[in-house]
């Protein structure tokens, strides 16, 4: 008993002197349950704002998106999971030194309770060797009334304090087994919260990871797209030089006096031809921004359609140009005639020949597009006189 006595001692010094120079930088411990109280709800509030930047991210990858902001979600969720990592290591201390203040109070509740046990049980020794009839024979051994009254007040208050004694054994006994389970609980959470700040740090490590990796993505893509438009306006520039050199031609034609084929395409059919292919509009004339918040214009409009459906002239003219063209590939261009041209683009066959006379609706060509970044699509645009970009929009047939 007395080896056990100078273990818990021993053990009890250990935490009062770990505590003790703890206790002269730490706040007290009412503070310090109010801090970490705090710090939990800190971390549910990070926990919410990771959650909403999960699901934006869910939604960026539902849709048409930038990487850009794909770059900034996953930042701010790196951002975030730091700050969750910080309120654990928070907790972390917390609770460490909240169990070493448990530890101490239960080791001086076990030991004040082993003493109250030792006392109780000193007294239940001396009542059993006293015997059952120790009480009457206090009382009658009473030599006058007074003596009497004395026997009597001294033995209630020894029984008082005897039932006092083992109340405080019951007392000490609840309350250790109370703080026991509290510090089983406060090593629980401890262990649980090591085992989030493990897994959060993890977290952490793939989310850098993968801001690197994106970021890369960003400039990879930041490339393909001045590529892209470096394409583009190439082959806007073979067009507008091609057609250019159509007009200066037909001018040309017309100073000298030679006849003129007719215009197939007059002012009056605004809003009356034929659309070359029936499908979705995936990009408009004019100036757009794309998803890298990069800026192209476009001459014509982008009509959505399956590959190798095929595609129509909208009016009567003569087949100008019929061959790849750059980004666009297989293109064919149509004179109609008064400056007029139409132009249809990322076409996967072509069906006529340059110089050739087509007539409304004839097939030219069948639609492609399947590797271009707006995928399986015909690029159509309209000319008026000088070689003017026109909106295909306004002189198509208005669709139901």
């Amino acid at each position: 008993m007395a080896g056990r006595a100078r273990a818990r001692a021993a053990l009890l010094a250990a935490a009062l002197a770990w505590a003790g120079p703890l206790a002269a930088q730490q706040p007290s411990p009412q503070e310090a349950d109010t801090a970490l109280a705090n710090s939990q709800q800190r971390l549910l509030e990070i926990r919410r704002e990771r959650e909403r930047l999960q699901n934006e991210m869910e939604r960026l990858r539902s849709r048409v998106h930038s990487l850009s902001s794909v770059v900034q979600n996953i930042q701010q969720q790196v951002r975030t999971t730091g700050r969750i990592v910080s309120e654990l290591d928070l907790q972390i201390v917390a609770m460490g030194s909240q169990i070493q203040r448990k530890t101490a109070d239960l080791i001086i509740a076990q030991d004040a309770l082993a003493e109250k046990r030792a006392i109780l049980q000193h007294r239940l020794i001396e009542i059993s060797k006293r015997g059952p009839l120790y009480a009457g024979q206090v009382l009658l051994a009473a030599e006058s009334f007074g003596d009497l009254l004395s026997r009597y007040k001294y033995l209630y208050l020894v029984s008082r304090q005897d039932r006092q004694l083992v109340a405080d054994v019951r007392a000490l006994r609840d309350s250790a087994a109370h703080g026991r389970d509290v510090l089983l609980n406060l090593q629980n959470m401890l262990s649980n919260r090591r085992d989030e700040r493990a897994q959060e740090n993890q977290r952490y490590r793939q989310l850098e990871r993968q801001s690197e990796q994106s970021l890369q993505a960003v400039q990879r893509q930041a490339e393909q797209t001045r590529q892209h438009l470096s394409d583009l306006q190439r082959a806007e520039a073979r067009i507008n030089a091609f057609i250019a050199g159509l007009e200066a031609r037909r001018r040309a034609d017309a100073s000298r006096g030679v006849a003129a084929a007719p215009a197939r395409i007059r002012t009056a059919d605004l809003g009356q031809l034929d659309w070359p292919v029936d499908g979705d509009i995936i990009y408009r004339f004019g100036r757009q921004q794309l998803p890298n918040n990069t800026m192209i214009r476009w001459n014509g409009i982008g009509i959505a359609v399956a590959g190798g459906t095929p595609v129509h002239a909208i009016a009567d003219g003569t087949v100008r140009l019929a061959q790849p063209l750059g980004t666009y590939g297989p293109s064919v261009v149509i004179d109609h005639g008064g400056g007029f041209y139409s132009v249809y683009g990322f076409l996967s066959r072509i069906s006529v020949r340059r110089d050739q006379q087509v007539t409304k609706g004839q097939v030219i060509g069948f639609s492609g597009g399947e590797n271009s970044d707006q995928g399986p699509h015909v690029h159509f645009e309209i000319r008026g006189e000088g070689g003017q970009a026109l909106d295909p929009i306004a002189w198509l047939r208005r669709r139901q």
